[in-house]
C-alpha cells in the first residue's frame, strides 16, 4: 500500500506539472497580453524552482523526487518569454536568464552556499506567491492568470508533502511543500475571487 501510494504521489505529480503552466501560458496567448500575471512573482518562483532542483541534484535525492522541477523550469521560461514579448520587451529576459544559468554552477561550490540557498529559496518561493497576491489585490483583476494552474500547483504541493515524508524525510523540503501548499491555494482563492466579481460586473 505504502509503495503504490508513493508511485501514485510521484507519478501523478509528474503528469501534473508536464502540463502545470499551460493553461497559463494559453491563456496569455489567447489575450495577447500578460495583464494579472506579476513579473517579480514569476522572476522569484524561477529562482526558487532552480535553487531547488540544484539542492535535490546536490545531495543526490532520488530521482523521482524533484523529476518535474526540469520540466516546471522550461514552462516558466517560455512563460516569462510571453511576459516579456507582450510587454515590448524581449531582450529584457536576457540578464535574467544568464544569472540563473550562472547560479546553477555558483551554487554548489560549497556545501554551506547550496543549504544556504535552499534554505532562502522557501521564503524567495514564498514571496514569489505573496507578491502574485499583491499585485491581484492592487488591480482587483485576475486578468490573464490561470486559476487551473494555480489549483494544479497546490495539488503538487500536497503529493510532494507525503513523497517527502516517505522517502527522505528533509524538514526544509517538508517545510517548503507546506507553505507552498498554503500560498498557492491563497492565490487559487484570489484568482478566483476576481474572476467573480468581473462577471457580475458584467
Amino acid at each position: 500500500m505504502r509503495e503504490q501510494l508513493l508511485l501514485f504521489c510521484n507519478w501523478s505529480t509528474l503528469g501534473v506539472c508536464a502540463a502545470l503552466k499551460l493553461p497559463q501560458i494559453s491563456a496569455v496567448l489567447a489575450a495577447r497580453s500578460a495583464r494579472g500575471i506579476s513579473l517579480p512573482s514569476l522572476l522569484l518562483e524561477l529562482a526558487g524552482f532552480l535553487v531547488f532542483l540544484r539542492y535535490q541534484c546536490y545531495y543526490e535525492y532520488p530521482l523521482f523526487t524533484y523529476l518535474e522541477y526540469p520540466i516546471l523550469i522550461a514552462q516558466d521560461v517560455l512563460l516569462l518569454l510571453c511576459v516579456f514579448h507582450f510587454n515590448g520587451n524581449v531582450r529584457g529576459a536576457v540578464p535574467y536568464l544568464g544569472a540563473f544559468v550562472a547560479s546553477w554552477f555558483i551554487l554548489p561550490l560549497q556545501k554551506w552556499t547550496i543549504d544556504l540557498a535552499m534554505n532562502l529559496s522557501t521564503f524567495i518561493s514564498a514571496a514569489s506567491k505573496c507578491a502574485q497576491l499583491q499585485y491581484l489585490w492592487k488591480t482587483r483583476d485576475s486578468g490573464a492568470v490561470s486559476a487551473l494552474t494555480w489549483s494544479l500547483a497546490s495539488y503538487t504541493c500536497a503529493t510532494r508533502i507525503i513523497t517527502t515524508l516517505m522517502t527522505t524525510s528533509d524538514l526544509t523540503i517538508f517545510v517548503r511543500f507546506v507553505i507552498m501548499l498554503a500560498l498557492n491555494l491563497w492565490v487559487t482563492a484570489t484568482v478566483l475571487r476576481y474572476r467573480t466579481a468581473a462577471v457580475k460586473a458584467e
